[in-house]
C-alpha cells in the first residue's frame, strides 16, 4: 500500500526517525523556553551548552571511564553550575535592560566557550562509541535501535516532569511570581536571585542533558551547538517565547513534518523548519502556544 507514492512502510520508519530528532528538539528548546519565559533572557549560550554537555559525556567516558548512565546525571548537573556562574557574574547585570543586550551578551559568551573548546580539541568530531543500550526492537515497519527508543522514552519523561514542575507545583508558582513581582515575593522569605540563578542553572541543565543524550548518535566537536541552537530559536518562536506546553509540541511536531519533508521533497527538507517559522511570524507574532499553557 502506498500513500502520495510512498510505501507505507518506509514513510512509516521515515517518521520514526522524524520523533526521534523531535524529541531532541524538544529538549533541547524546552531550556531555552524556560529561561526565557521566566526570565525574559534570549540565551544564545544554550547551543554552546548542549555542546559541553555531550563534550563532557564523551570526556567522562575516554578520560575517566565513567560510564553513560553516570554522565547522563553528571554533566548536566556540571553545566548547570557552570550556567550559575555565568549567571551571577553577568546575566544578573542585563536583567532590566532590553533584550537585545542579553542576546549579545550571550552571544559573546557562545565565542568565547566555544572558541576555547576548538583551541582544546580542534574542530574534527569525537566519535562517542557504541550506544550505552544496544540491540534492535522490531516494530513490523522498521528496525529501529533500542537506544532511541530510549530517547524518545527520555526526552517526554523530561518534558513531561518539567511542565508539571513549572505549571502545577508551589516551586512553579515561586518562579513565574518571582519574574513579575519580585519584591512580593521577596516578602514572603524567599530569595529570588538564588530563585532567579537555580531557573538558569535548571535551563542550561536540560541543554546538557540532551547533549548527553545526542552523544552516542552523533559527532561530538565543538561546532555542535551551532546547527542546533538555530533550530532551537526556530522551534522556540513557532511555539511562543516562554510556552513550555508549546515548546515540546512545536519540537515534536517539527520533527515529523521534516521527515514527511525528507519523504516527497527532500530539497526543501534542511529550510521547511524556517519556512514555517516565518509564516508563523507573519500570522501570529506571538507563536502557535503564545499565552497558552
Amino acid at each position: 500500500m502506498d500513500i502520495f507514492g510512498v510505501p507505507v512502510q518506509a514513510l512509516m520508519a521515515q517518521l520514526m526517525i522524524g520523533l526521534v530528532n523531535g524529541c531532541f528538539y524538544a529538549v533541547l528548546s524546552l531550556g531555552l523556553a524556560v529561561i526565557f519565559g521566566m526570565l525574559h533572557v534570549i540565551n544564545f549560550t544554550h547551543g554552546a551548552m548542549f555542546m559541553l554537555g555531550a563534550l563532557l559525556s564523551w570526556a567522562g567516558l575516554y578520560y575517566f571511564e565513567l560510564n553513560y548512565w553516570v554522565m547522563l546525571l553528571l554533566a548536566p548537573l556540571v553545566v548547570g553550575v557552570f550556567g550559575i556562574v555565568l549567571e551571577r557574574l553577568f546575566l544578573k547585570r542585563i536583567y532590566k535592560l532590553d533584550y537585545l543586550y542579553g542576546l549579545l551578551l550571550t552571544l559573546g559568551l557562545t565565542l568565547i566557550i566555544e572558541g576555547a573548546v576548538r583551541s582544546v580539541y580542534g574542530v574534527s568530531g569525537k566519535p562517542y562509541g557504541p550506544a550505552p543500550i544496544s540491540g534492535v526492537t522490531d516494530l513490523g515497519f522498521l528496525m529501529i535501535p533500542n537506544y532511541r527508543l530510549w530517547v524518545i522514552v527520555a526526552s517526554l519523561l523530561v518534558c513531561a516532569a518539567t511542565w508539571y514542575t513549572i505549571e502545577r507545583t508551589r516551586l512553579g508558582a515561586y518562579l513565574r511570581a518571582a519574574t513579575e513581582n519580585p519584591k512580593l515575593v521577596e516578602a514572603f522569605g524567599i530569595n529570588v536571585p538564588v530563585l532567579v540563578s537555580l531557573t538558569f542553572g535548571f535551563g542550561v541543565a536540560l541543554a546538557a542533558f540532551a547533549g548527553v543524550l545526542a552523544a552516542p548518535i552523533m559527532q561530538v566537536s565543538a561546532l555542535t551547538g551551532q546547527t542546533m541552537i538555530v533550530i532551537v530559536f526556530a522551534v522556540v518562536v513557532i511555539g511562543g517565547m516562554g510556552s513550555i506546553a508549546g515548546t515540546v509540541v512545536t519540537g515534536i511536531g517539527l520533527g515529523l513534518v521534516e521527515a514527511l519533508t525528507k519523504v516527497y521533497y527532500p530539497e526543501a527538507s534542511s529550510m521547511v523548519m524556517f519556512l514555517v517559522m516565518v509564516l508563523v511570524l507573519l500570522v501570529r507574532p506571538n507563536g502557535l502556544f503564545g499565552g497558552v499553557e
